[in-house]
């Protein structure tokens, strides 16, 4: 959110008791789910030309000492520029020195979490986005899932004909996007056959940020950012609660990571008013990256919503 003021040790009231125990009630931070399943590519800082493919060579059968079929293959370049995402946090040097509930070593973290919050919903649903293409560019109709009844395959059913529509108009099914609101649906999913529908990874810390799982067969993964079924805690009836699609048709970049710099002589927009860290004593976390972002085909991806 906007910063309205400086953090100051005040805002920490209570913390600072003689022993204190680590955050262990710290929520863990939220990652990209779009990163999780599209490819990534290197990045420089002048973009990068990726080269598609719009047709590819033919073969025929021919006669003993027939002619051959000539044949060619077509691609094309679409480039993938770098955006900047950048945040500032100020916090007064009292703060930074008292670091009352570790919060100036959880703020990096929390920073890692927005810039991952910011990148979903431009990749996602172009919300802010600087990118000029998403997943929700899709002309696809969303599939309701819960739809179809139980006898007639419940929500396998409803998953699969996302995966005939996409069949259907000659695309593939890699991978699933799915939001943490479609979880319960998800677990109380079987197959015809009476088998879980979405099938845990081995071995995965299904408290962390992402469930990583399969779905008929393919990855899939589910996190927070993904849906808009629900907005700023109200529901709305016919969000979208996930995605299925060939992800080899969407990329991203990063050049360099999230770099940290910090300042304690700087101005700062505070409120709206440009602030002096030096005369007021504050210190300012100014972190950025440049990420890229690309969908090739934008209509290689099948919304869902959730029925309920």
């Amino acid at each position: 959110m906007a910063i309205t003021a400086a953090t100051v040790t005040g805002d920490f009231s209570g913390f600072l008791s003689p022993d204190q125990s680590g955050p262990i009630f710290e929520q863990a931070a939220r990652q990209s789910v779009a990163q999780q399943l599209a490819r990534q590519i290197p990045l420089g800082i002048n973009g990068q030309e990726i080269p598609v493919v719009t047709s590819k060579p033919t073969a025929g059968w021919v006669a003993e000492g027939g002619a051959k079929p000539a044949t060619k293959g077509a691609m094309s370049l679409k480039t993938m520029t770098p955006k900047k995402l950048a945040a500032i946090a100020v916090v007064s040097a009292e703060v930074v020195r008292a670091n009352p509930g570790n919060y100036v070593n959880l703020l990096r973290g929390e920073i890692a979490e927005a810039f991952a919050v910011a990148f979903d919903a431009a990749a996602f649903h172009g919300t802010s986005t600087p990118f000029t293409t998403y997943i929700d560019q899709s002309a696809r109709t969303p599939i309701e899932l819960g739809t179809a009844t139980q006898a007639n395959g419940g929500v396998f059913a409803d998953i699969n004909n996302g995966l005939k529509a996409l069949v259907n108009a000659g695309k593939r099914l890699t991978g699933f996007a799915l939001d943490l609101v479609a979880e319960p649906v998800f677990n109380a999913a079987t197959t015809t056959t009476g088998q879980p529908l979405f099938i845990d990874s081995p071995l995965v810390d299904t408290a962390g940020p992402v469930r990583a799982g399969r779905l008929l067969g393919r990855p899939a993964f589910m996190g927070e950012g993904i849906s808009t079924a629900v907005v700023n805690g109200t529901p709305n009836t016919g969000g979208i609660v996930g995605y299925g699609g060939d992800w080899s048709q969407a990329a991203w970049g990063v050049v360099g990571g999230i770099t940290y710099d910090v300042s304690t002589e700087a101005t700062v927009t505070i409120n709206g008013v440009l602030t002096s860290l030096w005369e007021k004593n504050l210190v300012a976390i100014r972190a950025e990256a440049e990420y890229g972002w690309l969908v090739n085909d934008v209509d290689a991806f099948q919304p869902f919503t959730n029925h309920d």
